[in-house]
């Protein structure tokens, strides 16, 4: 076994070799012939072994949230694919990251939780295969995943390595990959396949691989807080299984313990519908207005999709289009501008009121209008139809691309709107949304194997996707009695992530982790 040990800063540059997966029980969930034919050829397979004495040993300086520098020890390893028969290792591959000193004192991280953090960025690809320590994921251009928090030093991945929990670092196809032959390998649903592929190697070791299999807890920003969301959602559902089968998965359930999501943008086939009944009266930053006629339509089908939900909250029953900006003003928006004026100074606060008049402070609490918030947020980042575009040219457009066709329309709306009212959706569309959308576990076919622990945050001034989306999320999973943390980060825009510190503690909180 090669080991050395590498003092680094934030950024490391120690070269790693690459090694093997682990093996572990059955899930007994997975019942399927196909579930059980893929363990079969799984379960044989060494190179799904996790060898626990191949690694390198690195030291790195980690600043935690409230400015504080922890000298941390860790074992840092590489498996080379999470799959048997891997479409493309590059992408199919993971690094795991084990504390073992903390400030000079051993750290035991058998037992601690693991965070599973994907870097994955607008359905496209990301890589951990050149990574030489935590944090190293790479999409196309650069690392992948959000820059960390103004008030944070550290990475999310960084400040639960320092917390002592295992991170294991996924990466993942996307949809710009594409072959010799102009085949797009990487489009819906493999990116999701290939993080449910993780889950199930990491679970398929355990008592191998360091930390509590029972205790994973996914993370991801925008399109990955979608995937991570949708993956808390789905655990061990079927649906997944002809695609799991395929690759060589290991033998194992890919049901996980908690979710954390940022600013997810799910339910791609209303999500169009949201948008425009949020933002459609706001202009676009050039100054002109979107089509009315389009942005009506849109946002008038949406409320038969909300019905069709039957979200309840408490103090206004069933959510419908007459009641939603309410709720989002009472419930998320108005609570969120509380929290951040309370958190000023007597000065700043009384800056901010005097900028920013629309806000009633009484009591210590904020108070205003949907309409004035909307005014507040101004320009909306997408045109009209924002995810499923007339022209093809949206990367959801792309996501749900096939064989050597780059771009498909995925609601039949955008697709009549172009082709006819006679029109009809692809016949692969229907089940790939259901396979790409958290809502279908939730909604259509509860899931009994989801997470029951959910960490939601959202950005006040997000217009990359409808503030709706992430509140029917949490109201839905309330609904079914889970437990659900959601903030919305007042005047934050897309990709935010305010509270990086509370997160890692509520990890602690919801495993029942000491430290």
């Amino acid at each position: 076994m090669k080991r050395r040990t590498v003092v680094m800063g934030l950024t490391v540059g120690a070269a790693v070799p690459a090694v093997g997966f682990a093996s572990g029980a059955r899930a007994a969930s997975r019942t399927t012939a196909a579930s059980s034919a893929a363990s079969s050829a799984a379960s044989t397979d060494s190179s799904l072994v996790f060898d626990p004495s191949s690694y390198t040993e690195l030291t790195t300086s980690i600043t935690d949230t409230t400015g504080t520098a922890h000298e941390v020890v860790y074992h840092f390893y590489k498996v080379a694919s999470y799959v048997a028969n891997p479409v493309d290792a590059t992408y199919q591959s993971l690094n795991v990251s084990v504390p073992v000193k903390i400030d000079g004192s051993v750290v035991d991280a058998s037992g601690a939780p693991i965070l599973f953090a994907n870097q994955i960025g607008g359905y496209m690809p990301s890589s951990v295969a050149n990574a030489t320590g935590i944090g190293g994921a790479m999409g196309p251009g650069g690392p992948g995943g959000p820059a960390p928090a103004a008030d944070s030093a550290a990475s999310r991945q960084q400040l639960a390595l320092a917390a002592g929990y295992v991170v294991v670092e996924p990466g993942a196809r996307g949809r710009s990959l594409v072959d010799s032959s102009g085949t797009y390998y990487g489009t819906a649903p493999a990116a999701i396949v290939d993080l449910k592929a993780a889950v199930r190697y990491v679970k398929f070791n355990k008592g191998r691989l360091p930390g509590n299999v029972d205790r994973i807890v996914s993370a991801g920003v925008s399109a990955g807080g979608a995937l991570s969301a949708l993956l808390g959602a789905s655990g061990d559902s079927p649906v997944y299984d002809s695609y799991l089968e395929e690759l060589g998965a290991a033998d194992a359930s890919d049901s996980i313990f908690a979710t954390g999501a940022w600013c997810p943008i799910t339910d791609l086939e209303h999500a169009d519908m949201a948008y425009e009944w949020n933002w459609g009266a706001n202009l676009l930053s050039s100054g002109s207005v979107v089509d009315q006629t389009v942005s009506r339509a849109l946002s008038s089908a949406y409320g038969d999709h909300l019905a069709s939900l039957r979200l309840t909250a408490k103090g206004f029953g069933t959510l419908t289009a007459r009641n939603l900006d309410e709720y989002l003003v009472r419930t998320h928006l108005e609570p969120s501008a509380t929290k951040y004026l309370a958190a000023l100074s007597d000065a700043d606060r009384a800056t901010y009121l005097a900028a920013n008049s629309f806000i009633t402070w009484s009591g210590g609490r904020a108070a205003f209008s949907w309409a004035d918030f909307l005014t507040h947020v101004g320009a909306r980042k997408k045109d009209a139809p924002a995810f499923d575009a007339f022209d093809l040219s949206a990367g959801e457009n792309n996501e749900f691309g096939t064989g050597t066709t780059a771009n498909r329309h995925f609601t039949l709306y955008s697709l009549r709107h172009e082709e006819g009212a006679s029109a009809r959706l692809d016949g692969d569309i229907p089940a790939k949304l259901h396979l790409m959308n958290p809502m279908y576990h939730l909604v259509d076919r509860v899931n009994e194997n989801r997470s029951k622990h959910w960490w939601i945050r959202l950005g006040t001034k997000d217009s990359d996707t409808a503030l709706t989306v992430a509140s029917n999320l949490a109201a839905r999973l309330k609904n079914l009695g889970d437990d659900v943390d959601t903030s919305y980060y007042w005047d934050a825009g897309h990709g935010a992530d305010n509270d990086p510190g509370d997160f890692v503690k509520w990890i602690a909180t919801v495993s029942g982790h000491r430290s």
